[in-house]
């Protein structure tokens, strides 16, 4: 799963992000509006976590240029410690969900994962399909109980198939979901990810849809 981080105060950023990344997202920064705003209309996140006070754009002004150009993004909102207008301003404005500085990171990610587990129409804390089981809360993967080793990259394509239960997910949409900006894009990595992940779950949990792409069913 991929997530923007917008916060203008570096150090912030950098443990917000590193967090992320420990946990298993492939992540972005911007440190202004201006750079968020480019970034979340060509660039394709599952969710995003968006500082109110920001240099050059103010964060609900991006927020509000997002959902009026059709970005349906779930937005966690950063905003000031007491501050019940600048919550309501940003709900108003289209925020999914909101923090209150100063927080706790494991706040932050607790919430982020509900955000995309609601998005992506799951009721339950981890993703389930048979015996194959996914925690994001520890990014731990176990099948009939017994845990699986996968790399970040594993990881990140089995998350993303796996929240879109019963969809075909293209190579370049997965592609776009596990790669930062910043990273070299390859969609023919994607084939060797999907490899690796059938000889570790073994074959019957990722379907192949030849010409689309690929699909974990949705399996109680």
């Amino acid at each position: 799963m991929r997530v923007l981080v917008v916060e203008d105060e570096a150090l912030l950023s950098e443990q917000l992000a590193s967090a992320l990344g420990e946990a298993g997202y492939a992540v972005d920064c911007a440190a202004n509006g201006e750079r968020a705003d480019f970034l979340g209309q060509t660039e394709r996140y599952d969710a995003v976590v968006l500082d109110i006070g920001l240099p050059r754009i103010d964060g609900l002004t991006v927020l509000r240029r997002w959902r009026d150009a059709g970005v349906a993004v779930p937005v966690l909102m950063l905003t000031a410690r007491g501050s019940w207008s600048e919550k309501v301003q940003g709900i108003d404005g289209g925020a999914d969900d909101y923090v209150a500085k100063p927080f706790r990171i494991e706040e932050v990610l607790a919430r982020l994962r509900a955000l995309i587990r609601r998005s992506s129409g799951q009721i339950t804390p981890d993703l389930r399909c048979g015996g194959l089981v996914l925690d994001p809360r520890v990014a731990r993967v176990t099948i009939d109980g017994i845990a699986v080793k996968l790399t970040s990259h594993e990881f990140r394509v089995l998350s993303y198939l796996m929240h879109q239960q019963g969809r075909v997910v293209s190579q370049a949409e997965l592609t776009e979901h596990i790669y930062a900006q910043s990273a070299d894009r390859d969609s023919n990595t994607v084939e060797v990810f999907i490899a690796r992940l059938r000889r570790k779950l073994g074959g019957s949990y990722i379907e192949t849809v030849r010409g689309l792409g690929y699909r974990v069913e949705a399996v109680p």
